[in-house]
């Protein structure tokens, strides 16, 4: 499929400009994507990291001082899934950059060969886009809506391609990371409902044109913060945005977990979807209190019909990155006991 042949195919699906974006049956559409209703939990972790601290020589031992790939060890915990993020044009920065589509799909072989299942975690920036930030790639800075909404076809189109040449087929994909105000700001922010649906509507349907079984989720931050979730969901709803799961970021300690995930599972039974927690962490200076934060969460997850958690980037370590919420030990090379929260389910 090339350019011009996307742009005839779904312009109209798309959104155009204001009611257009309802033309495909509007509310009829949220119900309408479901790929998969999950039948087993999933653990996991984002180790995106993993391929930049290799080449770095970092390696990792497990729990019994012994070296072995990092996702036979993940997998020594129970974990059967991992998720990785992309960028479009991304630096060579070790820590901020790297995650070309190529690289990503590099390291979802090794997940695959692992029998882990792959999430593709899209964030449509050339470095990190989160809760609090979400800027375009630079090539799409300057475009108008349709320019971009162009660019968004090719671009997830492309790189879904990428994946599948690689023989890899996602469980999951996440279009957008921590969405909440919306994605490529200004032209796709949420109070832009229409262009930030027509956008994400471009981007689940040129996944599911190379994936069709494939789940796209849609992911936010902060479900502590309701009247978030709901200002996306309105937007995003009310303008026929279609996708199959909910995915949330969550870092509470344990004694907050069951309330965060009780707003986790409101909002997403309000739309009939699946859900799970994408992102958990916690202090690596204090990994008993983390330990029980992740078990508090797989257990409230599990009560509230939760499909699973992944904890994000594990792995790392000192002096790789100063981020502090891993669970490595830096100067031992080996897991913290957070990671045995994961016997909690």
């Amino acid at each position: 499929m090339n350019e011009i042949s996307i742009s005839r195919r779904h312009l109209l699906r798309a959104g155009g400009l204001g009611a257009g974006a309802l033309a495909l049956g509007g509310l009829g559409e949220v119900g309408g994507g479901q790929a998969e209703a999950a039948t087993t939990f999933s653990k996991g972790a984002d180790v995106s990291w993993v391929p930049q601290m290799e080449a770095k020589g970092y390696s990792w031992l497990n729990s019994g001082g012994v070296k072995e790939d990092i996702l036979t060890i993940l997998k020594g915990y129970g974990m059967s899934a991992v998720r990785l993020r992309t960028w479009v044009n991304p630096s060579s920065d070790p820590a901020n950059g790297h995650c070309s589509i190529s690289e990503t799909a590099a390291m979802a072989v090794r997940v695959k060969d692992a029998g882990m299942d792959v999430n593709i975690d899209y964030h449509f920036g050339d470095t990190w886009n989160s809760v609090g930030v979400q800027n375009p790639p630079a090539a799409w800075a300057s475009m108008t809506y349709f320019e971009m909404l162009s660019a968004m076809y090719t671009y997830v189109y492309h790189t879904m391609n990428v994946i599948k040449a690689n023989g890899v087929t996602p469980r999951w994909v996440q279009i957008g990371n921590e969405i909440n105000s919306g994605i490529c700001h200004p032209i796709g922010s949420v109070s832009n409902p229409a262009q930030m649906t027509g956008l994400l509507n471009a981007a689940h349907d040129m996944v599911k044109e190379v994936f069709p079984s494939t789940n796209v989720m849609i992911h936010l931050a902060q479900p502590q913060n309701c009247s978030s979730m709901t200002t996306f969901f309105d937007a995003f709803a009310g303008h026929g945005g279609t996708w199959d799961w909910n995915g949330f970021s969550s870092y509470g300690s344990a004694a907050y977990a069951a309330g965060i995930v009780a707003n986790m599972a409101e909002i997403s039974n309000a739309y009939s979807k699946p859900f799970m927690q994408v992102e958990f962490g916690g202090a690596v200076t204090k990994a008993t209190s983390t330990e029980d934060a992740l078990q508090a969460y797989l257990k409230a997850l599990v009560a509230n019909g939760g499909q699973g958690l992944l904890y994000w980037e594990p792995e790392v370590m000192t002096p790789f990155d100063t981020y502090d919420m891993g669970a490595w030990d830096s100067a031992t090379y080996e897991p913290t006991a957070a990671l045995n929260g994961f016997s909690a389910v």
